[in-house]
């Protein structure tokens, strides 16, 4: 039953959105933002026979090129101008992470406040530009050589103008998304780097399940390996939401204090530290990460040579090598990100100029030491639970040749994004109700003055 309490905070939220003009601008620019950029996943390269690479695509559509597929929202099998998505401009970003780690002008570049971050912004996308020069060189060579059972070519007229063009489409689709994901992040709702791989996977769901059903039909999986299955993404996603919304609280004390002419009593606050402090980076760098080698090896392994055909297999979607890599790369981005968003030093430090401190722990290095021991302990689990939560139901679907929408990756990403968007929903909602109520105090407190 839902208690009175409830159905006011429900109201006074509708109120709130129905009143909160900004957050409908707001809504309305993340909706077109994301329109504009599944419109531009149906538009091809230049040189494209779309027939041709339909069929041979449908060929590896269970292997890890369909997962690809699948976070491009199915513009990667279509060869469009879209088709390497945003995933670049994230590998861009992990170089340039890892290299403030090591690069002294990066480091100090850091240091600088917003100057410093918009260069380290700059550099991010000049690099992306690389990256994705890099990747449209190999695609536009693998799909010279594709050729379907009939010998026809994917590509009408191999020739350098096609590769040139092929580039130049790539480059400019993927920094458009880019620059479509910013925009949605400064004047829309939400992350847009991270709303936008989502739209990806969401618009995928109807067929994928239209074809998990077929299967059914058809009798090539029993309809009690369905329902298992759907179990399962439903357990997923409890577990997620359930790991997502857990915290390990750091009780912190704060002793009396005397303010002006006042002495403050003595109060006590806490740390809230997420079990899974990195959320889906992890999983969304390790995949970008593995996608340019497994593009290039998918295109080429057709005609290529042997090596590359026996390294196409090893990289196939459930085979032992893929997972591992995909496994070891999940635990490394897990402790590398947590490590760039959580300095146990500097929280150290602030919450000894603020003269707060933890019970039993010595302010300054020991309360230091205690916070990297806590976030270490919490990365662990998180590595472990992100570990598991991508690799066993891939497993399982490789085993069963489902679509990956129901694994763990997509779930994680899905789940986690959306509960981020509805959280800063929320948290438009009580900025707007917070500067109601302070222009109705200012209301009052004018006309009692007069």
């Amino acid at each position: 039953m839902v208690s009175m309490a409830e159905k006011m905070a429900a109201s006074l939220d509708m109120s709130a959105f129905s009143k909160a003009e900004d957050l409908k601008k707001r809504l309305w620019f993340t909706i077109l933002a994301l329109i504009i950029f599944r419109l531009g996943t149906f538009i091809p390269l230049p040189g494209i026979d779309t027939a041709v690479l339909s069929e041979v695509f449908s060929q590896h559509e269970g292997g890890i090129l369909g997962m690809f597929n699948m976070f491009s929202g199915g513009a990667l099998s279509r060869m469009t101008i879209f088709a390497l998505n945003i995933f670049p401009y994230i590998s861009a970003s992990i170089i340039i992470q890892l290299g403030q780690s090591v690069v002294p002008s990066l480091m100090a570049l850091k240091k600088e406040g917003e100057a410093g971050h918009r260069k380290i912004t700059h550099y991010t996308k000049v690099l992306t530009v690389f990256i994705t020069i890099i990747q449209g060189y190999g695609i536009s060579v693998g799909l010279e050589s594709i050729t379907n059972g009939a010998g026809a070519s994917a590509v009408v007229i191999p020739s350098f103008v096609f590769r040139f063009t092929t580039i130049i489409s790539l480059v400019g689709g993927t920094m458009f998304v880019v620059w479509l994901g910013d925009q949605i992040t400064s004047r829309g709702v939400g992350n847009g780097s991270s709303l936008i791989i989502t739209v990806g996977i969401i618009a995928n769901i109807p067929a994928a399940l239209a074809r998990t059903l077929e299967l059914g039909r058809i009798g090539s999986m029993s309809m009690a390996v369905i329902l298992l299955l759907f179990v399962m993404a439903l357990a997923l996603i409890y577990i997620i939401v359930f790991v997502e919304r857990a915290q390990r609280k750091i009780v912190i004390q704060y002793p009396k204090r005397q303010v002006g002419m006042r002495m403050t009593a003595a109060e006590s606050s806490h740390l809230p530290l997420k079990i899974n402090p990195t959320g889906v980076i992890p999983p969304i760098f390790a995949s970008s990460l593995l996608l340019l080698p497994i593009t290039i090896a998918n295109f080429s392994a057709q005609n290529g040579p042997a090596w590359v055909q026996t390294l196409n297999q090893w990289l196939s979607h459930g085979r032992p090598l893929y997972l591992i890599l995909y496994a070891l790369l999940i635990v490394f981005f897990s402790f590398f990100y947590t490590a760039v968003v959580f300095n146990p030093e500097e929280t150290a430090e602030n919450l000894k100029k603020h003269g707060g401190f933890i019970a039993g722990i010595r302010p300054g290095n020991s309360t230091a030491e205690y916070l990297d021991y806590v976030i270490t302990r919490l990365t662990v689990l998180g590595a472990t639970y992100l570990t598991a939560l991508c690799i066993l139901p891939e497993i399982l679907i490789a085993k069963l040749s489902v679509p990956f929408v129901l694994g763990g990756t997509t779930l994680l990403i899905v789940v986690q994004v959306t509960m981020d968007f509805m959280t800063q929903v929320q948290s438009h909602l009580i900025a707007y109700q917070y500067e109601g109520l302070l222009k109705k105090a200012a209301i009052v407190n004018a006309k009692k003055r007069h």
